[in-house]
Order: structure tokens, then C-alpha cells, then sequence
């Protein structure tokens, strides 16, 4: 393993927290809204959206044969796969006054929770914070690799 990658590794991972931060945050300031989308003639609420990561896996000649030799594969970072929606129904609130409001009363509010929410933004917060802490180490063993040179 070369010391570049562990740059990369971190990279790739504070990219993805990144994008999981800027899902999670407009999970929340879409926690209210009841006009999301238009489909099939009607308006629906915002449906909750949601990263799905996996470890990234270079296709090469060489991982292949370390992969067949038994030695341990030390990872690549992780890469975003899809944003997917949450196909959890949405919430029936008794609200007649409100303009979306069906025949009964209710109004079919977005399948956010803004509980899960914060702690899914607090999660990958803190694996944004990690992932800085492991570059500035590698860049600080790199740093020190290069003092031994002179």
C-alpha cells in the first residue's frame, strides 16, 4: 500500500459523509412539506431520502491476484451508490383546515422524522471528523517521512 492512498481512502469517505449530510438536511427542511411531487394527477408529500454506500473495488489485474494469494485487502474507500427514497407511508395528521386535507380531514405528511434525522446527521458528523483526523495523521507520517530524508 503506497502512503497516497491513504488520501484517498479519506477522500472518498469525506465526499460520501459529506453528500449524507446534504441528503440528511434536506430530509429536514422538507420535514412539512405536503407538495413534494406531482404524480398521477395529484400532488404527493416529500418521501425521505436516504445514501446508500458501499466499499469501493477497483477491478485491476492486481487485486485480483492479492485477492487469490490470500493477503488481506486493505480497502479503497467507499463510494456512493444511489440516493434511494424510503417507501415507509406516510403520516395521517387530523388537520381540516388545511388545503391538502383529504375528504376525512387528514393530510398525508412526509415520512420524515427529524429525530432519526439528527441522529443520522450526528453520525455522519462525527465520520466526517474521523475521516479529517486520519488524513491529518497520514499527512503528518508523511510529513515526517520526508524530515528523515534530509
Amino acid at each position: 500500500m503506497n502512503i497516497s492512498n491513504s488520501f484517498n481512502i479519506s477522500a472518498s469517505a469525506l465526499t460520501a459523509q459529506r453528500l449524507r449530510m446534504d441528503v440528511v438536511s434536506s430530509n429536514i427542511a422538507n420535514a412539512e412539506t405536503t407538495r413534494g411531487r406531482y404524480v398521477d394527477g395529484k400532488f404527493e408529500p416529500y418521501r425521505r431520502k436516504m445514501v446508500v454506500m458501499q466499499p469501493y473495488q477497483e477491478k485491476s489485474f492486481a487485486n485480483a491476484l492479492q485477492s487469490e494469494l490470500g493477503e488481506p485487502d486493505l480497502g479503497r474507500g467507499v463510494k456512493i451508490t444511489q440516493i434511494k427514497e424510503d417507501q415507509a407511508p406516510f403520516k395521517q395528521v387530523y388537520n381540516p383546515a388545511h388545503p391538502d386535507a383529504d375528504s376525512n380531514g387528514y393530510v398525508s405528511m412526509p415520512n420524515v422524522d427529524v429525530l432519526k434525522e439528527m441522529v443520522d446527521m450526528i453520525s455522519a458528523t462525527r465520520a466526517y471528523e474521523s475521516n479529517v483526523t486520519a488524513l491529518n495523521a497520514s499527512k503528518s507520517m508523511f510529513m515526517k517521512a520526508l524530515e528523515i530524508g534530509k
